[in-house]
């Protein structure tokens, strides 16, 4: 945006225009409910979320279509509630687990569990939202802070009145990716193929220890049959995406074989003993994935660790910056500055203030239930206020630069929870109790800062169309309370059906939710005394080096550590997918224009199989809670073979290139806006 270009909305502020309407309410109700979910489903799978202030557009325009009399700011209004879903899924996913991980809440389904979460996620996305009302005016008027998405997404809008809108690639791409989950849960075709390969046992001389026996082997698998993973390496490019992959190939590749090379003989030694002998080839595969979970997964979070702390150092002007400005908002809002337009109306500040209040008190409550500590609750209620308030000046900012899909949420959680745990420490608060105030702490924190970041994000689209603050605020107000009380359901019925499928739940194998462990480790590792140091300290030391060669995202090698090859195999496959595209890009010589319509087109139909296999997945977990048998009839072949499942990546390649490329349109077009999620 150019600074020195007078601020015009698109709406002039002495125009009255319908804005917050009952369609639009509830289409964005429900778009919050099912993009947030969707990013549940890829957040506790994949470790990552995508912004859906993108999609919640399109998607928008395109049901408001039905009516003539709509209005560009009845879009953006619906848009606005839509998109604030998926930040409250951000923040659930990045904490909630952590209670079940940690082995607070043994009985997932309990009411209890509901209510605790719920109101932990309701808390944290009121005050997030009401911090934003005190942040708004100053932030979204910066012309140093760019808002990439957010301008994106007005001139998306814009572009949707002249009759522009690629809600067909979004939605036929969920059709296909919800397709090939179906086929995939009915077992028409393998999710995946795997195979031990042994290594051939050997003596080494070992110095003057001797002869040391050595065997073990090591895990061969193909990438993961998932049309979400696949779109999100599209979305992150090739480099991301091969660095995702770099730490699965360090883990299954490097420290995997190593200890079983090393630690084979003993481990077939102590199984002879307690009478399960290894019989076969095949008896080593679960002993392997044991031996990541409990070896090279601890090394993981360490390497999270050490790359969050990296992660708020890089970016240290910036959180300063974002915290002076905090103060100064705080001091500019105390002044009493305000306005009449219509386009600068924010919620009455006195209200604001009284709802941080009730806020307050309702986390004290909170806090006191689970410490059982008067001084305890009181301390971790000063902390929250305090962080939550400084953290979503901090996130607003963030996301005024570089966009809230890159803000470093999970980072600005960290911090609070370590400061959180270390007091509770000091104040005496001990074992379960202690942990649970603490994962409570860090809970509110996430979903107030990412509450806080999209919030600001919206507003600022809304600055730039013409919409009314306050209609936006207490429209996201709508959006936290149906979320808060909703997004439980989607990890409840996730986990359950894992476990009745045989497998662990949250935090296992099939929804490993790397953030949530971290903070599930953390929090135990400090209040409870249980961490293993020495391997948390070896994956510090190892992001470190990464740190010193320069690695572009130490944090994504460490999460593809954590996560199962399969699925930073099939993000990978994606990335290449994207990397294929830009090449024959490149070589056909498309003007900006054409490049930008392909990337759009490419950036829907990614975002849609995204959608559509996290929609199908999500519908299949109820279903296998409700009614496993049922799912059982629908199996077609008991052991499918994987070749079938290469015709998908072939489908998946083939939509994600051609289409694209196929729609990039005349080189005399005029350039659309730019697709940044």
């Amino acid at each position: 945006m150019n600074n020195n270009k007078p601020y015009v909305p698109f709406v002039p502020a002495n125009m009255e225009m319908k804005e917050f309407t009952l369609r639009a309410l509830i289409l964005g109700l429900i778009m919050s409910v099912v993009l947030g979910a969707a990013n549940a489903y890829l957040g506790l799978r994949a470790g990552m979320t995508i912004a859906a202030t993108y999609p919640a557009a399109v998607m928008s325009m395109a049901f408001l279509r039905l009516w003539r009399n709509r209005t560009i700011l009845e879009e953006n209004f619906a848009r606005t509630v839509g998109s604030i879903g998926e930040s409250v899924a951000a923040g659930a996913i990045f904490t909630i687990p952590a209670f079940v991980i940690v082995g607070i809440w043994a009985d997932f389904s309990s009411l209890q569990n509901y209510l605790e979460s719920s109101f932990i996620m309701l808390i944290g996305g009121v005050i997030g939202i009401l911090f934003v009302a005190i942040l708004r005016r100053v932030m979204v008027s910066d012309r140093e802070l760019p808002f990439p998405e957010s301008v994106a997404a007005g001139e998306i809008h814009k572009a949707g009145q002249r009759g522009g809108s690629g809600a067909k690639f979004l939605f036929w791409a969920m059709g296909l990716g919800g397709l090939i989950q179906f086929l995939k849960q009915i077992k028409f075709f393998a999710p995946t193929w795997e195979k031990f390969v042994p290594f051939i046992p050997q003596n080494l001389k070992l110095g003057k220890v001797g002869t040391i026996q050595s065997s073990g082997g090591a895990l061969l698998t193909t990438p993961g049959v998932s049309p979400a993973y696949m779109g999100v390496g599209y979305i992150i490019g090739p480099t991301l995406a091969a660095l995702n992959f770099t730490g699965g190939l360090l883990a299954w590749g490097l420290f995997v074989p190593l200890l079983l090379f090393f630690l084979g003989p003993e481990i077939a030694r102590i199984m002879a003993e307690a009478g399960t002998p290894i019989q076969n080839e095949e008896d080593w595969g679960p002993i392997a994935v044991d031996i990541w979970r409990n070896f090279v997964r601890p090394v993981a979070i360490g390497g999270m660790l050490m790359s969050a702390g990296f992660t708020l150092w890089r970016m240290r002007k910036s959180l300063i910056a974002g915290l002076s400005r905090a103060v100064s908002d705080v001091k500019k809002a105390a002044g009493g500055i305000s306005s009449e337009e219509r386009t600068e109306r924010d919620l009455p500040f006195k209200w604001v203030f009284i709802g941080v209040f009730l806020s307050a008190v309702a986390t004290f409550i909170i806090y006191y239930y689970f410490s059982d500590s008067v001084l305890a609750a009181a301390a971790s209620t000063i902390v929250m206020i305090l962080a939550g308030f400084f953290f979503a000046a901090v996130s607003g900012y963030l996301v005024g630069l570089i966009g809230s899909s890159n803000n470093p949420i999970s980072g600005l959680t960290i911090s609070t929870l370590i400061v959180a745990a270390l007091l509770l420490v000091i104040l005496g608060v001990q074992g379960t109790s202690g942990i649970a105030a603490v994962l409570g702490v860090a809970a509110v924190i996430c979903v107030s800062s990412a509450v806080a970041g999209e919030m600001l994000q919206d507003l600022k689209v809304g600055h730039i169309l013409g919409g009314t603050p306050w209609k936006m605020q207490v429209g996201n107000l709508f959006g936290v309370l149906l979320a808060a009380f909703v997004m439980f359901l989607p990890l409840y019925y996730l986990h359950e059906s894992d476990r009745i499928a045989g497998g662990e739940g949250l935090g296992g194998k099939t929804y490993p939710a790397p953030q949530a462990s971290l903070m599930a480790i953390l929090a135990k590792g400090i209040v409870g005394g249980e961490m293993a140091w020495p391997l948390i300290i070896v994956g510090m030391l190892m992001a470190f080096g990464f740190i010193l060669l320069k690695v572009r995202s130490p944090m994504l090698v460490c999460v593809g550590m954590y996560l199962p090859l399969e699925t930073s195999f099939a993000i990978f496959i994606g990335g290449l997918i994207r990397g294929i595209l830009d090449k024959i890009v490149s070589k056909k010589n498309f003007n900006e224009a054409q490049q930008t319509r392909i990337s759009n087109v490419g950036i829907l139909l990614a975002a849609g199989l995204i959608a559509g296999e996290a929609i199908t997945g999500l519908l299949f977990a109820i279903v296998a809670v409700i009614d496993y048998d049922f799912l059982l009839s629908l199996v077609v072949f008991k052991e499918p073979t994987f070749l079938l499942s290469l015709i998908v990546f072939l489908v998946v390649a083939f939509v994600l290139i051609f289409v694209p490329t196929r729609n990039a349109g005349s080189p005399d077009e005029p350039a659309p806006p730019s697709a940044i999620v």
